[in-house]
């Protein structure tokens, strides 16, 4: 079915940050969070395996032998067709749960529209665009919730299966490992530059509508146990987290990572976000630079939407972009 283009209506001029770009700066969550992880004492006969601790892409309990992934992930438009917003956003959502080796099996979509100000026809065409991605991946979609909001947003809450036996998690990187990444970078000037000027990029949309699936079934066909998906904290940020969950060092050779086509020139010409350089700002205490420039170091930091997934050992088809080794002074090298 061909999406409808809805040309008059430009969703990301009803939103002041656009797709994970519109995420709350890393440091700052890290504070609002600071001393919330402890598991409930009434929690019961179910262990929670992956909590807040090591900012995993999703939470994780063991119920009866099997490993019962939660995740819950919406934002603001981050394209101007709704059809397409609505494809990416459920893409986004269900990666959580292929960045920790599990099969999304149910979703519920998460809802905020401004009812006196955009029709809902284009409500309908966001969440047809959900739907779509959500039965490519066999995921069931069973309603949801809506609000009225000035602003408007989507996402989806899932809930997947994994074998507890074979997560894939941030914490368990080692010393030696290679380091994949499954998409290019560069999602976020992309994207940036089209809420700033209406210019369409069908392979950035082709990029975040591409579910994870096959990367985390070969991750796990691979028997790596350390990976996770890069979104909006961009490749640095997610980097440094795993790095610290894991308490190793991650070297990256900046000329082996892969970029979108035009994703520099969106650099050069000022297409970055603030989320982007948040990131930057967040991570440059940790992270040895070497002699990598400036446009360099916010591609690496630029804050991606529906990204994907950076796995510690070798994944076919994937770009090994570095390695892991024992920690050192910083959490992240550039090479």
């Amino acid at each position: 079915m061909t999406p409808t283009r809805q040309a008059t209506v430009r969703l990301t001029q009803f939103a002041h940050g656009g797709g994970c770009a519109c995420k709350i700066p890393p440091g700052e969550l890290e504070d609002v969070v600071a001393g919330l992880g402890a598991p409930s004492p009434t929690a019961g006969d179910t262990p929670l395996l992956v909590g807040l601790a090591t900012g995993d892409d999703a939470a994780v309990v063991e119920h009866r032998g099997t490993a019962v992934v939660c995740t819950a992930d919406f934002f603001t438009p981050v394209v101007d067709d709704p059809y397409d917003w609505g494809r990416i956003a459920a893409a986004n959502a269900l990666s959580d749960v292929y960045a920790m080796g599990g099969r999304p099996v149910l979703a519920v979509n998460l809802l905020a529209w401004p009812r006196d100000r955009l029709p809902f026809d284009l409500a309908r065409e966001v969440l047809r665009g959900g739907l779509h991605v959500a039965t490519e991946a066999g995921c069931h979609v069973g309603g949801g919730h809506s609000v009225d909001d000035p602003e408007p947003k989507y996402g989806m809450a899932v809930t997947g299966i994994a074998d507890p036996r074979r997560l894939l998690r941030n914490d368990t990187g080692r010393p030696g490992l290679p380091l994949s990444l499954t998409k290019p970078l560069g999602l976020g000037v992309l994207n940036n530059r089209h809420k700033a000027t209406g210019e369409r990029f069908d392979h950035a949309v082709a990029t975040m509508v591409a579910l994870n699936r096959e990367a985390s079934e070969a991750a796990l066909a691979a028997g790596a146990d350390c990976a996770t998906d890069i979104t909006g904290f961009g490749l640095l940020g997610h980097l440094h987290k795993l790095a610290r969950a894991s308490g190793v060092t991650a070297v990256i050779d900046t000329a082996a990572v892969p970029y979108l086509d035009g994703a520099r020139e969106a650099v050069r010409d000022g297409y970055v976000s603030g989320g982007t350089r948040r990131n930057l700002e967040w991570v440059e205490p940790h992270t040895d630079f070497g002699t990598a420039d400036e446009d360099t170091r916010l591609l690496l930091a630029d804050a991606q939407t529906s990204g994907g997934l950076l796995v510690a050992g070798e994944v076919p088809g994937a770009p090994v972009v570095g390695e892991l080794v024992p920690r050192g002074t910083h959490s992240v090298v550039l090479r």
